[in-house]
């Protein structure tokens, strides 16, 4: 789906919550980051708005500087352009249970009201085997023990639901204090930037509630998206749309990762012909 908003580049709704997710990141030192739309975020963040950013991965990797986006923890890019190489098991029990990581980056496949996250299986209906998705990896550390949690995905009433199907990671349990009573040392999630806007939870119910649209988005579109009775703050803020900058950053990082590719076709823009390079649709 295309957005556009008057005096900018017409951007994707995608590429509007990775921009906005890259944001999330502009105060932050260290950030454990997932496969998927987290590295994106991520390596965008390092590209525009925190050029010192540390970015650590799961294989064991700290300080990684990919030149396009990682495929995988295990892409050897991560490896040849980082700071340190470090065993998976000093990486978890030194860096992330030791506490020195401030930010993690997560995923999901379904969320519900309380931030917790399905990365495991999915029920597909009656006389249907259960769908399987690639498991917790180091998300539930990831949750415990980074100062706090941000995740990104799509907005649907498939991926945020009333009920998971399977509790993969922690993120504030049932209601506030949870965390606490379980031992958990990092604040858990703070803010989940989707395609529509940004939720996070509220200080008193730890329940997500929705602060921020992005441009042309309205809140009963959000609440027809979520799987739950959404509640909404008072005041609901709007975000600012993707600059110049911050497009044609995202946009190099992907076309990077494309072998053989550009930007665009010899004599084509990067969208279809006719097009200009930010009137793509998903």
């Amino acid at each position: 789906m295309t957005a556009t908003t008057a005096g900018t580049t017409d951007f994707t709704s995608d590429e509007l919550m990775e921009v906005n997710a890259a944001r999330a990141l502009a105060d932050a030192t260290t950030c454990f980051v997932g496969i998927g739309l987290p590295s994106t975020a991520a390596n965008l963040a390092r590209a525009t708005v925190n050029p010192g950013l540390v970015l650590i991965y799961e294989s064991g990797t700290i300080g990684s500087k990919p030149t396009r986006l990682p495929l995988s923890i295990g892409d050897g890019e991560l490896a040849d352009t980082a700071d340190a190489v470090v065993p998976v098991p000093e990486m978890f029990n030194y860096w992330l249970q030791g506490g020195r990581i401030d930010v993690g980056f997560l995923g999901a496949a379904q969320v519900d009201r309380y931030a917790n996250i399905n990365t495991s299986v999915v029920d597909r209906g009656p006389d249907k085997p259960e769908g399987r998705l690639p498991g917790a990896g180091g998300a539930p550390e990831i949750a415990s023990n980074c100062g706090k949690v941000l995740m990104v995905l799509r907005h649907s009433t498939r991926n945020f639901v009333e009920r998971l199907d399977f509790v993969t990671t922690m993120g504030h349990g049932g209601g506030p204090g949870d965390r606490k009573k379980l031992g958990m040392p990092g604040a858990g999630p703070v803010a989940v930037i989707t395609d529509l806007g940004v939720l996070r939870p509220d200080p008193a119910t730890a329940e997500l509630v929705l602060t921020e649209l992005h441009p042309g988005v309205t809140v009963e579109r959000v609440r027809a998206a979520t799987g739950w009775e959404l509640t909404v703050a008072g005041t609901v803020g709007t975000t600012e749309p993707p600059t110049p900058h911050e497009l044609a950053a995202l946009r190099a990082l992907k076309a990077a990762g494309k072998p053989g590719k550009t930007a665009g076709k010899p004599g084509k823009t990067a969208g279809k012909p006719g097009k200009t390079a930010g009137k793509e649709t998903r």
